[in-house]
C-alpha cells in the first residue's frame, strides 16, 4: 500500500517530496484512525459498559468502574488500530525494519498500558477488600505498594529490553553487579515489606487499633499502614510516623484486646492511713447499719460473730479473745458492695477489691474492675465517680487517708519558720 501511494504522489511532486508527503498522510491517517478509536472506546463503548454496570446488583464491579479500570483499558484501542493496519501499509520487505519500529513503539505502549491496568486492579481488589473486612485492612495496603514497586521495575525492564533488543533475561542477568546498590536503596522497602508480613499474618496491628509505641512516644489509633511506615494518630491531634520494621524489633501495646472484650480495666488504689483503722464499737456499728448497702453484710457478720462467741463460750465483754468487726473490713465490704451495685462495672469481667503491702505511704486498698463503656471520656467519668463517692465517704467509718503533711499542716501544728 505505502509503494501504491508513493507512486501515485510522485506523479505530483518532484524528487523524494513524495516519499515525504506519503509517509505525512500516513501518519496524519493512523493518528486520526488511534483518535477515533480512543473516541469510540472512551465515549460509546465505556458509556455502554458503564450503564451495564450501573444496572447489574453486583457491586464489585462499581468497584472496578471507580477504580478506572474500563478507563484504563480503552487506552488499547489506538495500539491495536496501529497493530492491526500496519502490517498493510508497510508490507514490503524495504519497510521491514520500519515495521519493527512500529511494533516496538506498541509494545511498549501496551507494556506501560497493562501495567496501569494492572495497578487500577490492585486498588480496585484493595477496595473491595476493605468493604469486606469492614475497614480492619491488615497491612493489604503495604502490600499493594509493594507489587507496585515490582511492577514499575518489571515494566522498566520490559521497555529496556524493548528498546535496546535485548531479552529481559540477559538484562536481569546485568543487574546482578547492582544487587548490593539496590539492596541499600531499596533498604527500608524490604524491610518494610518484611515487617509488614509478619504483622499481618500474626494480625499485631490493623487500621483502627489503638496502640502504644514508647519508643516513637506516639498513644493513639492506627490510621493508615504503608509499606514502611504506621501511621498513628495520637490523643491530642498528632500524627506520629512509625518506621513499620521497628515494631517488630521493639516492643508496643496493642490495645485490640481491650476493645474485643467489652470493657475497660479501672486499676485505682486509696492509701488509707493505718492510724485510723480501728475495731467498730456500737455507736459505729448503729451507723453503720443504717447503711442501705451493707444491711445484709453487716447482719450476716453480726450472727456468724453471735455464733462463734456462743460456741466458745465468750464473755460480751472480752474484748481480746472475741471476734470482733473493724471499720477497714466494713469499709472494704461497702467498696465491693457499692462497686457491685454500680450498673457501669463490668460483673462477669475480672472484680477486684483488695489490700496491697503496706507502704511508708499508708495501706493501700486497690479498686481492680473494668467499665462497660471503652470511650475515654465516659471511661474517666465513672471511675472519677467512683474515687469521688469513695473519698467522701470514708470519714463515715472513721478513716481517713494518707497524704504527705502540707504547710497548712505544719501551720496547724504551729510549726512555722
Amino acid at each position: 500500500m505505502m509503494e501504491r501511494l508513493t507512486s501515485w504522489l510522485d506523479s505530483f511532486f518532484i524528487g523524494d517530496f513524495g516519499f515525504i508527503v506519503a509517509y505525512l498522510l500516513i501518519f496524519v491517517g493512523m493518528s486520526i484512525l488511534c483518535l477515533a478509536a480512543n473516541h469510540v472506546a472512551k465515549k460509546w463503548l465505556l458509556s455502554l459498559v458503564t450503564a451495564l454496570i450501573r444496572r447489574s446488583k453486583n457491586t464489585y464491579d462499581d468497584v472496578f468502574l471507580e477504580k478506572g479500570v474500563f478507563q484504563r483499558m480503552a487506552n488499547l484501542a489506538p495500539a491495536m488500530v496501529v497493530s492491526g493496519i500496519s502490517p498493510f501499509i508497510f508490507s514490503s520487505l524495504d519497510q521491514a525494519q520500519l515495521l519493527g519500529y512500529i511494533d516496538r513503539g506498541v509494545t511498549i505502549y501496551l507494556t506501560i498500558v497493562g501495567g496501569l491496568i494492572f495497578s487500577a486492579v490492585l486498588s480496585a481488589f484493595a477496595e473491595i477488600y476493605d468493604r469486606h473486612s469492614e475497614g480492619s485492612v491488615s497491612n493489604l495496603k503495604g502490600f499493594i505498594q509493594a507489587l507496585r514497586i515490582i511492577l514499575v521495575f518489571i515494566i522498566a525492564i520490559l521497555i529496556v529490553a524493548q528498546v535496546t533488543g535485548h531479552t529481559p533475561k540477559y538484562l536481569l542477568g546485568g543487574l546482578g553487579a547492582l544487587t548490593a546498590v539496590i539492596l541499600l536503596i531499596f533498604k527500608d522497602t524490604l524491610l518494610g515489606f518484611v515487617a509488614g508480613i509478619q504483622l499481618a499474618f500474626n494480625k499485631m496491628v490493623q487500621i483502627g487499633d489503638w496502640v502504644t509505641v514508647p519508643f516513637a512516644e506516639a498513644d493513639g489509633d492506627v490510621v493508615d499502614i504503608t509499606l514502611t511506615t504506621v501511621k498513628i494518630q495520637n490523643w491530642d491531634k498528632t500524627i506520629s510516623h512509625v518506621p513499620i520494621y521497628s515494631l517488630t524489633t521493639n516492643s508496643f501495646t496493642n490495645w485490640r484486646g481491650m476493645s474485643e472484650s467489652g470493657g475497660r480495666r479501672i486499676k485505682r488504689s486509696l492509701h488509707l492511713d493505718m492510724n485510723t483503722v480501728r475495731f467498730c464499737d456500737d455507736v459505729l456499728l448503729k451507723k453503720m447499719q443504717g447503711f442501705r448497702l451493707l444491711k445484709e453484710y453487716l447482719n450476716e457478720k453480726i450472727t456468724s460473730l453471735q455464733d462463734h462467741h456462743k460456741k466458745n463460750e465468750l464473755a460480751p465483754g472480752d474484748l481480746i479473745n472475741s471476734r470482733r468487726l473493724t471499720n477497714l473490713g466494713t469499709f472494704r465490704a461497702y467498696v465491693t458492695a457499692y462497686l457491685r451495685q454500680n450498673e457501669n462495672i463490668h460483673k462477669e469481667m475480672t472484680f477486684l477489691v483488695r489490700y496491697l503491702p503496706v507502704t511508708p505511704k499508708g495501706l493501700p486498698m486497690e479498686i481492680y474492675v473494668f467499665s462497660k463503656d471503652q470511650r475515654w471520656a465516659f471511661y474517666e467519668d465513672i471511675q472519677a465517680d467512683i474515687i469521688d463517692h469513695l473519698l467522701a465517704i470514708m470519714p463515715e467509718f472513721e478513716l481517713s487517708v494518707f497524704q504527705d503533711p502540707s504547710g497548712q499542716d505544719f501551720r496547724r501544728m504551729g510549726i512555722t519558720k
